[in-house]
């Protein structure tokens, strides 16, 4: 594995620097890289917030995902506040790596969280009063909630007519784990984000045949240029003025088409604003190049071990691997908080609640410079947010 290096100004749980903890009840639910994170920063303000998390241990989501899996940010961008990766970490962290960097992660700022403690309901407080989380183990109050649990943990299952009828395995993508129980099998995977192309170019090597069914299309670009992470690249290039921005895109695009030829996915525009989250890397364009792989229209119905695509043709399958995404996994808000068309909640800022009072999020925002990225500076400013929310 890999040495960890704590960086930043205070040592983990040291406050001689400032006041005693605060006797404030703040509750993060989760205990991943956002909540783990946020509740480090909450230290450093002198809270001493709980981390109820749902699993067994912490991280337990993403020690559930595919082994093979590895990340496409950038170990220096991947990183959470006051903790760096070392130099033994591979650019590029495995799922193994960053488990194990979660887990130094919370022995450095002795984060403890609560495990197999799920919140089934949330109940807003009424007036100063507190929030009401109701647990299997009981009732816990917190003055200031925040909720880090991800997006994993509620994976979108579309309805499929026909579903019923089929003979084999329909299976959403976060249940896959390795490619051998498909050996020799038909398999269609349904979806071309990052996990539906790197389960199928995966699968292509025992598989006797995959299919990937593509609705629109997919934004196919180099896990790194010039041996530099893109999502590097990304973070510098999304500070320019648009025009100036999306020339450099344009530029990008014709020249990796100039050197691989036109792409193998119909591209998607890239006007959209937020911007949608591309398909990083080549391993499924070049398993389609190399005909390991076909590109199979929208999914429609399926009938009996048969598929039905858009475009009236059908094909016998032995499994389906639904890689169609996940939503924000919220259900403890359920009506108490307004979402976007994604499932984020709706919020003032990255992070405050536009609906409920000392209520914040983390891990709300995704971009082009990585969820990661983006959970490390949110983090932050939720505890700044929380120390402001309870007047301290």
């Amino acid at each position: 594995m890999f040495q960890a290096t704590p960086t930043g100004d205070r040592r983990a749980g040291d406050t001689r620097h400032g006041p005693a903890p605060s006797s404030r009840n703040i509750v993060v639910v989760g205990a991943g890289p956002a909540g783990l994170a946020t509740a480090r920063e909450l230290r450093r303000l002198d809270f001493s917030p709980r981390i109820l998390e749902r699993g067994p241990a912490l991280a337990h989501t993403w020690t559930q995902l595919y082994d093979s899996l590895t990340l496409h940010t950038g170990k220096h961008m991947s990183a959470l506040p006051g903790l760096a990766f070392g130099r033994q970490a591979p650019l590029f962290p495995t799922r193994d790596d960053f488990v194990d960097y979660l887990g130094r992660y919370a022995r450095t700022f002795g984060l403890e969280p609560e495990t197999n403690v799920p919140v089934t309901r949330a109940e807003p407080p009424e007036g100063p009063g507190p929030w009401r989380l109701h647990t299997p183990q009981g009732v816990v109050e917190a003055d200031a909630l925040v909720f880090a649990t991800g997006i994993v943990a509620q994976p979108v299952t579309p309805r499929v007519p026909g579903r019923d009828t089929f003979p084999g395995r329909v299976m959403h993508s976060v249940e896959y784990r390795r490619p051998d129980p498909f050996a020799g099998r038909r398999v269609l995977v349904v979806g071309v984000g990052n996990s539906g192309g790197e389960i199928a170019s995966e699968l292509a090597g025992v598989a006797a045949d995959v299919a990937v069914s593509v609705r629109s299309g997919a934004n196919v670009i180099p896990l790194a240029l010039a041996g530099v992470p893109t999502q590097y690249v990304a973070s510098l290039l999304w500070r320019l003025p648009r025009p100036l921005r999306m020339r450099v895109v344009h530029l990008v695009r014709r020249r990796t088409e100039a050197r691989r030829g036109p792409p193998s996915l119909p591209p998607l525009g890239w006007d959209d604003e937020p911007p949608r989250i591309p398909l990083i890397g080549f391993h499924l364009d070049d398993a389609i190049r190399a005909g390991r792989v076909r590109a199979v229209p929208a999914i429609e119905s399926i009938e009996g071990d048969r598929v039905r695509f858009a475009d009236g043709s059908s094909e016998p399958f032995d499994d389906v691997i639904l890689a169609t995404g996940y939503r924000p996994a919220l259900q403890p808000l359920e009506g108490l908080v307004r979402t976007d068309a994604r499932g984020f909640a709706l919020r003032t800022d990255r992070v405050t609640s536009a609906d409920r009072a000392r209520l914040f999020f983390v891990g709300h925002n995704y971009d082009v410079t990585g969820g990661l990225w983006n959970i490390r500076k949110d983090a932050t400013l939720a505890a700044r947010a929380v120390r402001e929310a309870l007047g301290r």
